[in-house]
């Protein structure tokens, strides 16, 4: 198997760099923002033919990189370098591990050229779902979920037949400040919602899981990903992180996926589908494990599964909305300029401002594009927040 890597510096990527090579998959190019020496010491381990890198001086860094240490290997740049690597020739499947809007048309560039897609980018579904999906089911292309929740479901789904399906059941760690009250939240600060108690992840999805808008964009991607009705999502919170989700059927019977905390198993799942291979990593030790113990969510305390569901609800334009108003809100908390709880008050404001005219079947990428950078601006301006 031979793979193209986008976001190969972040948290996934770098997984995923060590799972390829626990199987022995070739790794033929890599993709990424600007974390050129990490990117630089990939290319010495996996020597790719090509990488990219979106920003322009550091590709520049790069290349001079390269030429010093004498490696040879071709350095794209731009948005058009992602989508370079996307349509990969010699790779089989990409894994799209980039955050935010920037992976769409990537997204759309693997699947034009006949890649699957082991896919770990949530605001592409939940912005463009339907496009990506669509265009997806035209080219026989197969989307594989990466996060943990979309894998398990994944593999819970395979217990039965669809026709047979009640809900899902997603869980949620309850992140860092699981039981705080409202006044005590205004307080906390960046550092601390930094530290998940069981994951570790890049900042912007730490933050999401500590708002507990992950679980919001879980659930529109989930309703993406397996043909969904909102009303067929349930989220449970359960603070070990040991049942990843669950899938319960019309004759009551709930299956669960089970596992550690560790993003190589849903990663090596879709790389191998529908294989099981071996894995180099420790299984879980249900001796060792604690209790499993499950809660329902605060929504009161912590509004954004309410909002994402709203978003799910009215369709359209919505949870494109919903996703860039939260990206500028968590990009403004980690620059110091707006409080925790702002984050839920903005992405609230701006999603009920906002009539949504439009339905799934009609939407464009311009439109939805176009959408994107207009919440975004509306969300700086309401911030007073310049670039």
């Amino acid at each position: 198997m031979q793979i193209s890597i986008l976001g190969c510096t972040g948290s996934i990527g770098t997984q995923t760099v060590d799972v390829c090579q626990q199987l022995g998959y070739r790794v033929t190019s890599l993709a990424c923002h600007s974390q050129i020496d990490l990117l630089f010491e990939q290319i010495k381990q996996l020597q790719p033919y090509m990488v990219a890198v979106s920003q322009p001086a550091a590709a520049l860094r790069l290349r001079q990189r390269l030429e010093a240490a004498g490696l040879e290997c071709k350095v794209l740049t731009g948005e058009a370098g992602l989508e370079t690597v996307a349509r990969d020739p010699q790779a089989q499947m990409t894994v799209q591990a980039m955050v935010g809007m920037c992976g769409i048309k990537p997204v759309l560039a693997a699947i034009d050229s006949g890649h699957d897609i082991a896919l770990a980018n949530k605001e592409v579904l939940v912005a463009a779902g339907r496009l990506v999906l669509a265009r997806a089911r035209q080219q026989g292309i197969r989307l594989l979920p990466v996060d943990s929740e979309h894998s398990a479901i994944w593999q819970c789904l395979r217990s039965g037949h669809r026709s047979e399906l009640k809900r899902i059941i997603i869980t949620a760690s309850g992140g860092p400040f699981r039981g705080y009250s409202e006044a005590r939240l205004k307080e906390v600060t960046l550092a601390q919602a930094l530290q998940h108690p069981t994951w570790k992840m890049g900042g912007k999805i730490t933050i999401d899981s500590a708002t507990l808008m992950n679980k919001g964009l879980e659930v529109i991607e989930a309703a993406r990903l397996f043909d969904l009705t909102e009303d067929q999502i349930a989220v449970v919170v359960h603070p070990q992180s040991i049942v990843h989700s669950l899938v319960e059927w019309q004759d009551g019977s709930v299956i669960a996926q089970l596992g550690t905390t560790d993003m190589r198993l849903p990663i090596q799942y879709a790389l191998t589908y529908p294989r099981r291979q071996p894995s180099a990593r420790a299984g879980l030790d249900l001796n060792q494990t604690s209790a499993l113990t499950f809660e329902a969510v605060d929504t009161a305390t912590f509004p954004a599964l309410d909002l994402a569901r709203e978003a799910l609800r009215r369709g359209g334009l919505a949870p494109a909305v919903f996703n860039a108003a939260n990206e500028v809100a968590v990009q403004a908390f980690m620059a110091g300029k707006l409080d925790f709880c702002g984050i839920s008050r903005l992405v609230s404001r701006l999603l009920y401002e906002y009539s949504i005219l439009s339905t799934d079947e009609d939407l464009d990428l311009e439109r939805i594009l176009d959408t994107d950078r207009h919440i975004r601006q509306q969300a700086k301006e309401l911030l007073e927040w310049k670039d």
